[in-house]
């Protein structure tokens, strides 16, 4: 007769199993539709890196005694590019250490160009005009 009751608590527990496997998948909103797809967030997308920008060009006109705009702000990476158009020939002389690469020919007509790679303020002046100054902040 063991044999027997042993036999029974198998048909029991099978029995309790599957009415648990039932319960269970029977839980739900008894909604039919499928369930929302799961969604993975890339984990670059959400990294606190600065975004990188390409790098711009910004334009100071050399006209009438004058650096305009004198005063300017621009990012690492970015060119300034002085456009010459006065009837007096200027240049662009870096004032300072930080502004030593800051050196244009003297120009009467045209452009000089110059890439701020690092952050910092950068004073110029004209050679020929010292009162022609400006400033360039790279932030």
């Amino acid at each position: 007769m063991p044999i027997v009751r042993h036999a029974k608590s198998a048909q029991v527990v099978t029995a309790l199993a599957l009415a648990a496997s039932l319960a269970l998948a029977g839980c739900g909103s008894g909604d039919d539709s499928a369930a929302p797809a799961t969604t993975t967030i890339d984990a670059a997308a959400t990294s606190t890196a600065p975004i990188e920008r390409p790098a711009t060009t910004v334009f100071v006109e050399v006209n009438d005694m004058t650096f305009s705009p004198a005063n300017l702000t621009v990012a690492p990476g970015d060119t300034v590019t002085w456009r010459f158009r006065d009837s007096a020939p200027h240049s662009v002389q870096g004032i300072g250490d930080r502004a030593m690469g800051i050196n244009s020919p003297i120009i009467d007509q045209g452009e000089w160009s110059y890439t701020f790679t690092s952050p910092g303020s950068y004073r110029y002046l004209c050679t020929l005009h010292p009162e022609m100054r400006g400033t360039v902040t790279v932030e």
